[in-house]
């Protein structure tokens, strides 16, 4: 006969050990559990997981390559990827010098070379090996990091400046003077021309002709309203949109004048990422998640269909070349409370919540009782072989 199985204390703590490991595999394909990035083609009437391979919790800023769409990066509480087939394979990028979460991601015009924004600075890719630069001071840990039509420039915003790179990273030159706090919590760069640059600063928008070296006010017909975002118009130069109070206001002058598109969205108060609209579709992430509306903001749905539900969705970007192929990003953990942690200088360990810790107390009980078992028995065992040894 075979000789009968037995379950040691070892083996016993190897299979549930396995058993959890498998689990959170599992999980990790679950879209209403989980955060994650996500994409649409079809102006966001249908959405699939852009990563259902690997685990992310927190999908927190996306960069798509003006040169090649397949090539993406993507910004993570737990670090840096790179895609170059759309989503489908990512391969972990500078973890040698980024070490935490990252923040904001951004490639330049020729669609290789790339910036990353981590919790202490600001790195640079020449193509696939990184390297840290010198960081402004008070950008870090960066709020916005946008690139332009330039090859070179690009604007990073953080908690105390807003600077203007034309060396791509190399050198800055500060650009938040005659802006509320000197600093920008939202950027956006006309594609066509570079020098056009229009910021959200103290709750207000603000336009620059000429990168940032002088500001006006534009919000005029807002009565006093504290923008959240705002967001270019890619078919029409002079067009804009921004979301204050989750009521979205649209503009045909470059700001000079807004006006009310539609009714607020129905959940009240809400606090909201971004904004993208594609002909009358449009789309808008919150802290309660992402919603939708099909006719210029008449009526809004909350999209839940093979999204995380209830979870924060704190990333919407649009793909150069298709305006109807947008990237929405949740997160367990919003990318606002991590830049907060970040910048009070909280280590990845604050991110634990009370399951987690529970969760990590009750393996390391389960491993000491293990351990104590096999001991135990091996005590045991030494014990009678020893009495039975011959004198």
């Amino acid at each position: 006969m075979p000789p009968r199985a037995t379950r040691s204390p070892l083996g016993v703590l190897v299979l549930t050990l396995l058993l959890a490991l498998t689990r959170g595999e599992s999980l990790s394909h679950d879209a209403s559990a989980w955060g994650g990035l996500f994409r649409t083609r079809d102006a966001g009437a249908t959405w699939l997981p852009v990563n259902p391979a690997s685990f992310v919790s927190g999908a927190l800023a996306v960069a798509v390559s003006p040169v090649e769409p397949q090539h993406l990066l993507l910004a993570t509480d737990v670090g840096l990827s790179r895609s170059r087939n759309a989503g489908r394979d990512w391969v972990p990028e500078a973890r040698d010098v980024l070490v935490g979460p990252a923040f904001a991601v951004a490639f330049d015009v020729d669609g290789e070379r790339a910036l990353a924004a981590g919790a202490t600075g600001i790195f640079r890719s020449d193509g696939d090996r990184w390297r840290p630069l010198r960081v402004p001071v008070g950008t870090a840990p960066a709020w916005a990091l946008v690139s332009s039509a330039t090859r070179g420039r690009v604007y990073v915003s953080g908690p105390a400046s807003l600077h203007r790179s034309d060396d791509w990273g190399e050198s800055w030159v500060a650009i938040g003077g005659g802006l509320p706090g000197g600093r920008a919590s939202a950027i956006v760069v006309d594609p066509n021309r570079s020098e056009q640059i229009v910021v959200v600063a103290g709750g207000r928008v603000w336009a620059s002709a000429d990168a940032g070296g002088s500001w006006q006010l534009r919000d005029r017909g807002l009565s006093e309203r504290e923008i959240d975002v705002v967001a270019l118009d890619p078919s029409d130069s002079n067009g804009l949109w921004c979301v204050a109070g989750g009521q979205v206001f649209r503009t045909d002058d470059q700001g000079r004048r807004w006006r009310a598109l539609g009714v607020p969205l129905p959940d009240q108060p809400i606090v909201t990422h971004g904004i993208v609209v594609a002909d009358h579709v449009i789309l808008m992430a919150t802290d309660r998640g992402l919603y939708r509306s099909a006719d210029d903001g008449a009526r809004w749905s909350l999209l839940s269909d093979n999204l995380p539900a209830h979870l924060d969705a704190g990333l919407l970007t649009r793909e150069p070349q298709s305006p109807t192929t947008i990237y929405a990003g949740f997160a367990l953990t919003s990318r606002r409370e991590l830049l907060r942690r970040a910048a009070e200088g909280g280590s990845p360990l604050a991110r634990l919540d009370l399951v987690n810790v529970a969760g990590g107390l009750a393996f390391l009980a389960l491993l000491l009782l293990g351990a104590g078992a096999v001991i135990k028995r091996l005590a045991r065992t030494h014990y009678r072989v020893s009495r039975s040894a011959p004198r």
